[in-house]
């Protein structure tokens, strides 16, 4: 049997990166995919892509930091597919660089509006159907930055919000247990996509070197000789959403090749 066949998931953050490997996995698992976004257009995009025939996918252009779109996403879920099992947060705000002494709070409020208050948000929207489909799991894609600073670049705040939302799931998933909702964290490390490949090309041509050599620097803190990609991520994600990990709730796994080790 498939590993999601049956369910389906809610993803926030359907992009070109790990939102994209999220929702592909779902499907390829036998799932259906319910994606959400703010650009409808890459959502169409992603969605042909996943699912040619459209059996095993919907979507809804939605912001996490507007209540009521989160609703919508999950309505959309229970009348496309008639329930909801899992939802997995991808949707973040992680473009903001910088640490304490040249902090925007101002900006550190909209990180935080985004990566915790938005991911709370899409869950409560999402509660009605877990309950109604006798439990089921919540995934919030985190960082190991989260617990570790790293040594490349500095995303206070960015780490700050994630650091927060997996505080939020030890208390979720105490809160959401009674209904059988699980609630879990993947915390990646540096994670061969989209992101840090154009890391790479920016990192290289800013100081004349080869992509090769800036690389090598990621894969050297690893204990695996090379990085994690957007599909290991996704995997771990998919797994924690299906009845495989039926009894793991409250945890936090790290998938970064052992760069970090806990």
């Amino acid at each position: 049997m498939s590993l999601l066949a049956g369910k389906t998931v809610v993803v926030s953050g359907v992009g070109a990166g790990l939102g994209h490997q999220v929702a592909a996995a779902v499907v390829r698992d036998g799932g259906n995919a319910v994606l959400g976004a703010r650009t409808e257009a890459n959502l169409a995009k992603a969605a042909a892509e996943i699912d040619p025939d459209g059996a095993h996918t919907a979507y809804l252009a939605t912001d996490i930091t507007d209540e009521a779109r989160c609703a919508e996403l999950a309505g959309v879920a229970a009348e496309r597919f008639g329930r909801i099992d899992a939802v997995v947060h991808v949707a973040a705000l992680d473009g903001y660089f910088g640490g304490l002494e040249d902090a925007d709070f101002e900006s550190w409020k909209s990180v935080l509006d985004v990566n915790l208050l938005g991911s709370l948000r899409m869950t409560r929207a999402c509660l009605p159907g877990l309950k109604v489909s006798g439990g089921g799991s919540v995934v919030f894609i985190g960082t190991q930055s989260a617990v570790a600073a790293p040594s490349q670049v500095r995303q206070a705040a960015y780490a700050a919000s994630k650091g927060a939302l997996t505080s939020a799931m030890y208390s979720l998933a105490r809160e959401l247990g009674p209904h059988r909702i699980r609630v879990n964290s993947v915390l990646p490390g540096w994670m061969w996509g989209p992101p840090v490949r154009a890391y790479v090309r920016f990192t290289a041509r800013t100081e004349g070197v080869p992509e090769e050599d800036v690389l090598e620097r990621l894969t050297g803190r690893t204990a695996l000789p090379e990085l994690a990609t957007d599909g290991d991520v996704a995997d771990a994600a998919v797994f924690l959403a299906s009845d495989r990990a039926r009894a793991i709730t409250g945890q936090s796994l790290l998938v970064n090749a052992g760069e970090l080790m806990r």
